[in-house]
């Protein structure tokens, strides 16, 4: 009983030790990450997949990299106004209609962001409130 009352102890002192060797920057990112995804189960997997990968040609995939980043700016309009118009993902174009999500605060969308923009194959770091306001200050 000894043994696993000091082994207990140091596992938690070792757990305490490489937690508070974390950047808090990090920290702050992997709390969005983990908010994001059960936001992300709600509001968008039933159209967007379980991994991202789309529904045919009817909804987008979430695993392009290459559009997330060029259109970084826009996603947060995306997420709170929907998409009307047909845009193209990877040569394919996609015409169907996204909801709009005005219920959702900007830390809302800043979690979202940063769930979808760092899985399915994207590695692309935070979001924050901050940015995601001025973002949307600016949709067109």
């Amino acid at each position: 009983m000894r043994r696993f009352l000091i082994g207990t102890l140091f596992l938690l002192l070792l757990a305490t030790i490489i937690y508070s060797c974390q950047d808090a920057g990090q920290i702050k990112q992997d709390v969005y990450y983990v908010n994001g995804r059960d936001l992300y189960i709600k509001h968008c997997q039933n159209c967007h997949g379980a991994k991202g990968e789309g529904l045919g040609t009817l909804t987008p995939p979430l695993t392009d990299s290459v559009f997330l980043k060029s259109n970084r700016e826009k996603l947060a309009c995306y997420i709170k106004n929907g998409i009307k118009d047909s845009i193209v993902i990877n040569g394919i174009k996609y015409e169907g209609t996204m909801p709009a999500f005005p219920e959702l605060y900007d830390i809302d969308i800043a979690q979202l962001l940063v769930y979808i923009s760092n899985s399915f194959g994207n590695k692309q770091g935070m979001y924050t409130t901050e940015s995601v306001a001025t973002d949307l200050k600016n949709c067109k």
